[in-house]
């Protein structure tokens, strides 16, 4: 089964990406700040890692740094969920290691296919 962490520290959306990937069959492992979603993406090894941006601790693009240069997470596909619209926080967010961006709010069927294509390149 396909494993999947998702850090994010809004509790609706969480929710709404737990009722949308649970639905598709994805087994979810959940953190609410960055430092737990490091920890957890480097005890448990997710096969894609739905991450915000803006999160209490550590930043969803600190996460991202620390998991590209981490050996046996490194390949971890990673999307970035955020508010931030700029092309110069997309600029940062590639730059970090990101392999694919949503811009909140999004649509559950985005999310969805957003994850299945990222799934697709693994």
């Amino acid at each position: 089964m396909v494993r999947i962490l998702v850090a994010e520290d809004e509790s609706d959306i969480q929710t709404l990406i737990q009722r949308r990937l649970h639905r598709e069959g994805y087994e979810l492992l959940f953190a609410d700040n960055g430092d737990e979603a490091l920890r957890l993406a480097i005890a448990e090894r997710p096969d894609l890692i739905v991450l915000d941006w803006m999160m209490p601790g550590l930043t969803g693009i600190d996460v991202c740094v620390a998991l590209r240069a981490h050996a046996e997470i490194s390949a971890t596909k990673v999307l970035m969920l955020t508010a931030r619209a700029q092309e110069s926080d997309l600029k940062v967010a590639f730059d970090a290691g990101i392999d694919a961006y949503l811009i909140k709010p999004f649509g559950t069927i985005e999310l969805q296919e957003s994850v299945a294509t990222l799934l697709t390149r693994v």
